[in-house]
């Protein structure tokens, strides 16, 4: 129902008042956007809006991984015994979050880091990090909350809900950074991967040969309304300053190379 109402066409002359309307409700800026509000023909036109260019920087140093996304910091640390912390006490596997075995493997010892879009932030993912674009499986599952207290409360949330899950492979590293879907965000978009449709199948992966190059900040996923990411690093170290419940910037920096 969510999807379609977003999906419906706005009259020209509600789309203003419309769009700042729930921009005052939610916190979010209109003062970053890309085009005019009365151009976005829908509201999920809207919330997906892309920024004007300059709003967000990257850092100039190529070994530092920026954010993907504006959003909120949550748990972050090492990759233990194959486990990631959703919240104190909340462990979950991380093949089960990639789906994939091997690629978990790769992130045994690595660092993890979790950001939570609020419906203020701005919705599109971006590579953290240049590299080839290796793989991007679609995991099904149920689409629960991923607000604060269900994040506190709900076991194995992160490896429950629907997500899409994209491997970028750098020189000597990598990144895994998974979309976790949530309440009324059954869809994620790929531009990465363009005429692949993550709903087209069940743990659906498609593996590229030749590989795909991302630059730094080029776009990567797209949520069709709020939810959070999960970042695996491998062959990086956690960016010193990182605090949870902190504001993070598209851009900002989270990880530096060993």
């Amino acid at each position: 129902m969510a999807a379609r109402l977003a999906d419906s066409p706005v009259p020209k002359a509600l789309r203003w008042p419309l769009y700042r309307a729930f921009a005052a409700a939610v916190g979010a800026d209109t003062g970053e956007t890309e085009r005019p509000l009365a151009s976005y023909g829908t509201f999920d036109a809207f919330f997906t809006r892309r920024l004007r260019a300059g709003a967000r920087r990257w850092p100039d140093d190529s070994s530092v991984a920026g954010s993907p996304v504006d959003g909120v910091v949550g748990r972050f640390g090492k990759v233990e015994d194959g486990a990631a912390l959703q919240a104190k006490g909340r462990p979950y596997l991380v093949d089960e979050l990639l789906g994939d075995a091997d690629l978990a493997a790769r992130f045994a010892g690595g660092v993890y880091l979790t950001i939570y879009l609020a419906p203020r932030h701005y919705h599109r993912v971006h590579a953290p990090l240049a590299g080839a674009l290796r793989t991007v499986r679609h995991v099904a599952g149920r689409l629960l909350p991923v607000n604060a207290p269900a994040v506190a409360l709900v076991d194995r949330l992160f490896v429950s809900n629907e997500r899409v899950a994209c491997a970028i492979e750098g020189d000597s590293t990598a990144v895994a950074v998974v979309a976790v879907g949530a309440l009324n965000v059954g869809r994620i978009s790929v531009p990465a991967a363009p005429g692949w449709n993550p709903r087209a199948g069940i743990d659906r992966a498609h593996r590229y040969d030749p590989t795909p190059r991302l630059e730094r900040g080029d776009e990567l996923m797209i949520f069709h309304l709020g939810s959070t990411v999960v970042l695996l690093f491998d062959g990086y170290r956690l960016a010193p300053g990182l605090r949870r419940g902190a504001e993070i910037r598209l851009g900002d920096p989270i990880a530096v190379k060993r």
